[in-house]
């Protein structure tokens, strides 16, 4: 008959309790942290960051959550962890110093780990001895391999590992337990796995000549969990998992309405309306046609309102993107010296897809905008597969609209493209206003005018008739055409060859 500590031990309540590990974005799709008061075991290859994610459990423990941890390496000394995270703002040396972290460097020789009689007893003395003098409450091993090695006897080494996990649940400590993958399975000797209560699977791997990392919940008894492999980045702050999850579509919708920074594009909009406040919207058309003049006009419209604009520019520097909107009468300085523009430049192809939106999340949580504009949307195109590239799109979407950003897209559409609608990156359906913009001949004559139209905008009445849209010394507007000359505009559009005298557009 089990016995009341049995019983006690397998509570679906005990299982559901959670320790939070602070690693942004995994408590969400872990829902809440690790099992607390248990063994997780954190496998993956050279160089997935597993000693890494540990450290950071711990940091985040002891700075955060008032839980001070105990790190035992069999492999790295002290002094060699904390060059580790030299480059981290992490602070190790302080917090060991101030006793909320201990490191211990257990130098195992091989006779310790080969005789058949083998057991964890010196290891788990040592253990408890630290744990008792900080009152500990996280701990991880690293790694599980080291501390093993070389025991053949399958019998005895499966013992060993279910009385070490069990050791942490009597002793009331949350553990991370580090190890490698072995053949066929994620742990080198193929066990582990089966006796953790958590299994966290990391990545690193290299597609396209970036490297991607990813972690995945392999299982979590007890718990809910997100299935899905997740990208994850490794810098100064430590780890961050992103893009958590989708964004939840319960924003309530508004009427409110921006100015397009055109008064007559906002004319367009159902009588003088502009955009939706905290939609998403999408300029498109191929080179030169005016899209990042548009997104310009916009930004500076919501800087005028006192709101704080973001400009993520892929292919100008701040200084360029100034210079050439200064040719057609958009100032961008005087926005950024009282600090309601942030313009940042970056080339797509510097990182992979998850450190793009990554710095996303940080430079909204310290600029805190109201407006973003991203130009252009297109140029992360190359930088990985339609699949990934879409997905990423669609999280940043949906993170902009969660927090009632109105945001400004536009996109390139190649000059081979068949139509003004494709050559998209299968975004269209979550964009909420679309406007194409595009070049057609002038009737009776042979030159080019930039057209502009829009393709839909949810919510409101719009005009669907060809505007010219007109750049001038003074900035934008858009003026009727000629209904001859809408029947021209149909025409596949072609390479852009127009007047660059007012700068790139």
């Amino acid at each position: 008959m089990p016995t009341a500590r049995t019983r006690r031990k397998i509570q679906p309540c005990d299982l559901a309790q959670k320790c939070p590990t602070g690693i942004k974005g995994f408590d969400q799709i872990a829902e809440g942290g690790l099992p607390r008061n248990r063994a997780t075991l954190v496998c993956g290859g050279a160089g997935s960051g597993k000693t890494l994610w540990g450290i950071d459990f711990l940091v985040k423990g002891a700075t955060l959550h008032r839980e001070p941890g105990i790190f035992m390496s069999f492999e790295e000394t002290t002094d060699e962890l904390f060059k580790d995270v030299s480059s981290l703002d992490m602070d190790l040396h302080r917090l060991v110093a101030k006793r909320k972290i201990v490191v211990e460097h257990v130098l195992l020789k091989r006779t310790d780990i080969t005789k058949s009689d083998f057991n964890l007893e010196g290891i788990l003395i040592r253990l408890e001895k630290s744990i008792d003098a900080i009152g500990a409450k996280r701990v991880v091993l690293d790694s599980i391999e080291s501390l093993f090695a070389g025991i053949a006897d399958e019998g005895l080494l499966r013992l060993e590992i279910k009385r070490l996990f069990c050791w942490f649940k009597d002793k009331g400590v949350t553990a991370i337990v580090t190890c490698e993958p072995g053949q066929g399975a994620y742990s080198r000797h193929g066990l582990e796995e089966y006796i953790s209560d958590c299994l966290i699977f990391l990545d690193n791997r290299v597609s396209e000549q970036v490297s991607i990392r990813r972690v995945r919940i392999i299982k979590y008894r007890g718990s809910n969990h997100g299935t899905n492999e997740y990208p994850f980045i490794i810098d100064r702050n430590g780890l961050s998992v992103i893009p958590v999850t989708s964004a939840a579509l319960d924003r309530p919708g508004t009427d409110r309405r921006v100015s397009t920074g055109i008064r007559s594009l906002d004319k367009m909009f159902g009588g003088s309306k502009g955009y939706t406040k905290g939609s998403s919207i999408l300029a498109s058309g191929t080179a030169g046609t005016g899209k990042s003049s548009l997104a310009t006009a916009f930004a500076v419209a919501r800087c005028m309102s006192g709101e704080r604009c973001l400009f993520l520019s892929y292919e100008e520097s701040p200084g360029q993107l100034m210079q050439n909107m200064s040719s057609i009468g958009f100032d961008l300085k005087p926005f950024v010296k009282k600090g309601l523009l942030k313009i940042v430049s970056t080339r797509p192809s510097l990182f992979g897809l998850e450190k793009h939106l990554y710095d996303l999340y940080q430079v909204i949580e310290e600029f805190k905008p109201r407006s973003v504009v991203i130009d252009p949307l297109s140029s992360l195109v190359a930088e990985g597969k339609p699949r990934e590239i879409e997905s990423m799109v669609t999280r940043t979407i949906d993170l902009l609209k969660s927090r009632g950003i109105t945001a400004f897209f536009t996109s390139l559409v190649p000059s081979t493209a068949q139509n003004d609608t494709s050559g998209e990156i299968g975004v269209s359906s979550l964009i909420d206003t679309w406007i194409v913009v595009r070049e057609i001949e002038e009737p009776d004559s042979r030159r080019r005018i930039r057209g502009l139209y829009i393709v839909k905008s949810r919510g409101m009445s719009h005009s669907s008739d060809i505007h010219k849209l007109v750049m001038t010394d003074d900035g934008l507007a858009l003026t009727p055409m000629e209904a001859d000359a809408t029947r021209k505009a149909v025409r596949p559009p072609v390479r852009a060859t127009g007047n660059r005298s007012v700068g790139r557009a």
